[in-house]
């Protein structure tokens, strides 16, 4: 499953050395409130135990829109795993049991049941079956997700299992669509079932729908039939095994663009606004199919890889066998797939891809275990990034998901094997996912790829379809390398934390020795780290591989000369705060020697805040033609345009740049640059660059004239209104809010309303709009919008800062006469006070 997590409001808040809140609603999954209850961190968290298992699950459903009801019926075999057994028990989350029995010789004969808390039932079986024997039980059920209740009698929002999205079709532009969603033990809620990862069942599913929708469910279109009532049949059939949360359903008005890879169906599903960009949006997943068959050495297991995107879904994407479900996120035209290189939607078709391996083929025997389907999926992003983009994206990718787990609160608290933890749900986050995948990057730099990938194709063909645990994967890994991997996984599958270094050096002329000390600064265990440290002297590189073991570490290295760089974790592997005190001359000397992407991106940042520095200066120029457009990025963004010498050297690459760069969003980097030297001889550039088919560089250039021009943006606004999207949108509602009046309102307050990401800037510039707008049901709107603003994230410390905007509102009011909106204000203080 992709990063963004069911059942949690997805938010950031940050503060920033300038004091200005970011709130970021898009690019990563939510982080739990804490947890107070001590008492069930207590509790070990064990595999379910297996008493009976599943082997067939049978479905025949349809669907009542108007109710939200799925009628069902099922027809499930299991047998007992080991022991005797005379009882069942299923998970059963909310439903009508309408009537359960035991089928026999073609005929179903009443069991008796008794259904607790309307979430699990317990089955009186006819008998005592042993493990040699099967039985199949029939179930009438109807499921009630949107009724569904937990306990305490609190809605479960986002994790009832079975979603109608517009059913009545009240929501003007929004496709009606019904799917499901699984992880972790929610498919419960629309079946009866065993819902614990550690089962494997076949399965097969008839869903009787709208003729005129199309549905897609795991494994293959078995048979279609035609009722002659204007619904039609489908019955999709997987035939290999695997955990119930992984089985799905989706029915819509969906596009379907057939691809292939080698012999198998490769199936796109779009709404059918956006069937004609489905190659250009997942193009290239036979291609990765083929690069990870081809790296781990197992073949795609299954019949058919499909994928389809549906709207309003509770995660980013989730990884059900053979059907990947994606949010909308992934659903791009064009002109956004410019801009999009590798961004969140491309990296989540490459995770939920490789789940197919890690994750549906050999599934994590319990949620402890998480790390065995999601670190190895978020590696999966790292080696496509390599691959199709070459190394400098691979390792940029790889740090910024470091900087996600480090930057995350108590994430170095937890464990990435979790055998205690408050709900299942908190297992799902940086850990399992950033934390993990890095260490997994780690464990392929110390082994090699070679043995590391053996290791992985040793671990998939030992336990497939069937689950797994780290510790096999430990077992695998050992067996493919020969080496003993104990100290790595206690360090990091079954310890917390990470390294926190401070690297400091010093050369002895007189005995020619260069001294290297690294201490680590970390609370808690101290870690066993092998690494490379390279040591650039006399125009030559050598490689010393290292062992740090101790909390203070001396390393001597014997030298002709003082060495130009002594470059610790020259690999660029650990994950580790570092703070390394290298001199400026030495960062220097790395960006232009030491060839990876943190190499170089570690020299940026030590030379843009030092710019009066000669070397430093060279470096800043330098960055600009670096070969790794994020870098160049970096320092466009970091240039010191007030310093004349940088100023003299930088502006006429800015220029080309802003004009030739191939890449759109380093090209809108410059041109945003350029916008703020507020330079009329740059006005030409800046129209011409708005009839790019880029988001990214149209907003950029129509920012820039705004600075420039105020009166001529607003003129040439008006002109993107109907096409626009990121930063494009963005730029107009600025242009709007700060030079608009009444007319430009209703775009203002829709695209207020409608912002999936939303800064703090952008809220006091609606704010300041609506202080001064004309009409005053204008402003009341404007001032309903930010308390529901100020209500929704209240929890996170956001409604202070919106009430003081209200307050300057309500100024602006009064100075309006306009007694009405100031009382709309009181109001709206008084709500977000009072929300809870």
């Amino acid at each position: 499953m992709s990063r963004w997590k069911s059942g949690k409001i997805i938010l950031i808040i940050s503060m920033l050395c300038s004091g200005i809140f970011i709130i970021s609603l898009s690019t990563c999954y939510a982080q739990a409130p804490a947890k107070t209850d001590d008492r069930l961190m207590k509790i070990y968290r064990a595999a379910a135990p297996k008493i009976n298992d599943l082997i067939d699950t049978k479905l025949d459903v349809r669907f009542d829109y108007k109710k939200r009801y799925l009628y069902g019926k099922e027809w499930v075999t299991l047998r007992p795993h080991f022991y005797p057994t005379d009882t069942l028990r299923l998970d059963a989350k909310g439903m009508d049991l309408n009537t359960i029995s035991i089928v026999k010789n073609g005929k179903n004969i009443p069991l008796k049941f008794r259904y607790d808390d309307s979430l699990t039932v317990a089955i009186q079986l006819d008998k005592v079956y042993h493990n040699n024997e099967t039985y199949t039980i029939y179930i009438n059920y109807t499921s009630k997700p949107n009724q569904l209740k937990v306990k305490e009698g609190a809605a479960i929002n986002d994790t009832k299992g079975l979603y109608f999205i517009n059913p009545d079709s009240t929501e003007k532009g929004k496709p009606v669509q019904i799917w499901t969603q699984g992880e972790t033990e929610y498919n419960s809620a629309w079946f009866p079932t065993i819902d614990k990862p550690d089962q494997k069942t076949t399965d097969e599913i008839s869903m009787t729908v709208p003729a005129k929708y199309v549905t897609l469910s795991n494994g293959r279109l078995a048979s279609q039939r035609n009722n002659g009532n204007g619904t039609r049949t489908d019955t999709w059939k997987m035939d290999l095994p695997h955990s119930p949360y992984l089985i799905m359903m989706a029915v819509g008005n969906f596009k379907i663009y057939h691809d292939k890879w080698r012999n198998k169906e490769v199936n796109y599903y779009l709404e059918p606004r956006y069937a004609s960009y489905a190659k250009e949006i997942f193009g290239m997943t036979p291609e990765m199919i083929e690069f990870f068959t081809k790296t781990l050495g197992v073949d795609y297991p299954w019949n058919k890889y499909s994928q389809i995107v549906v709207r309003d879904f509770v995660s980013g994407s989730m990884e059900n066998t053979t059907a990947t479900l994606h949010g909308e996120h992934v659903q791009q035209t064009h002109r956004e797939l410019i801009d999009a290189y590798y961004d969140f939607a491309r990296q989540s078709i490459a995770h939920e891809l490789f789940h197919q391996w890690f994750g549906d083929y050999v599934t994590c025997e319990s949620w402890s275990n998480l790390t065995v389907n999601e670190s190895f999926a978020d590696l999966s992003e790292t080696l496509w990034a390599e691959y199709k983009y070459g190394k400098d994206a691979g390792d940029a990718h790889n740090y910024a998901a470091m900087q996600k787990y480090l930057n995350t609160p108590d994430a170095n608290t937890k464990y990435l094997v979790r055998f205690y933890y408050d709900d299942k749900e908190d297992v799902s986050d940086a850990v399992s996912y950033e934390k993990g995948g890095r260490i997994l990057n780690m464990l392929r730099n110390y082994l090699g790829d070679a043995a590391f990938f053996k290791g992985l194709n040793i671990y998939l063909k030992n336990n497939a379809y069937k689950t797994g645990e780290a510790q096999q994967v430990r077992l695998a890994e050992e067996e493919a390398s020969g080496l003993d991997l104990n100290w790595f996984f206690n360090e990091w599958f079954y310890g917390a934390g990470h390294p926190v270094l401070n690297i400091s050096y010093k050369w002895d002329g007189d005995a020619k020795k260069e001294i290297v000390y690294i201490q680590q600064d970390q609370p808690g265990q101290i870690f066993k780290l092998p690494m490379a440290i390279d040591i650039y002297a006399g125009g030559k590189k050598e490689r010393h591989k290292v062992w740090i073991n101790d909390k203070a570490d001396t390393l001597t290295f014997a030298e002709a000369s003082k060495p130009d760089l002594v470059n610790v974790d020259g690999d660029k592997m650990l994950l580790a705060e570092k703070t390394d005190n290298k001199t400026l001359d030495e960062f220097v000397f790395q960006y232009f020697n030491a060839p990876l992407y943190l190499d170089r991106f570690e020299a940026i940042t030590a030379a843009a805040s030092q710019q009066t520095d000669k070397g430093a200066q060279k470096v800043m120029i330098a960055a600009l033609h670096d070969k790794y457009y994020e870098l160049r990025i970096k320092a466009i963004k970091t240039l010191n345009m007030t310093n004349d010498d940088i100023h003299k050297a930088a502006l006429p690459i800015l220029t080309s740049l802003a004009q030739t760069d191939e890449n759109t969003l380093a090209r809108a980097a410059a041109i945003t640059a350029l916008g703020k030297l507020k330079a009329s001889g740059n006005m030409n550039i800046f129209k011409q660059a708005l009839s790019s088919p880029s988001y990214a560089v149209q907003g950029a250039a129509l920012t820039a004239i705004n600075l420039l021009d105020p009166n001529q943006a607003l003129s040439l606004a008006k002109g993107f209104e109907s096409d626009n999207k990121g930063a494009l949108t963005q730029a107009i509602f600025t242009v709007y809010v700060n030079s608009g009046d009444t007319e430009k309102w209703p775009y203002v307050l829709k695209e207020f309303n409608a912002q999936a990401n939303v800064n703090i800037n952008m809220v006091r510039s609606f704010a300041a709009m609506t202080g001064r707008i004309a009409k005053p049901e204008y402003a009341q709107q404007g001032i309903s919008a930010l308390k529901a603003l100020g209500i929704k994230f209240k929890q996170f410390g956001l409604a202070p800062v919106i009430n003081g905007l209200l307050t300057n509102i309500k100024t602006e009011r009064v100075k309006l006469k306009d007694e009405s909106s100031a009382k709309a204000v009181d109001d709206a203080i008084k709500q977000i006070d009072d929300a809870k």
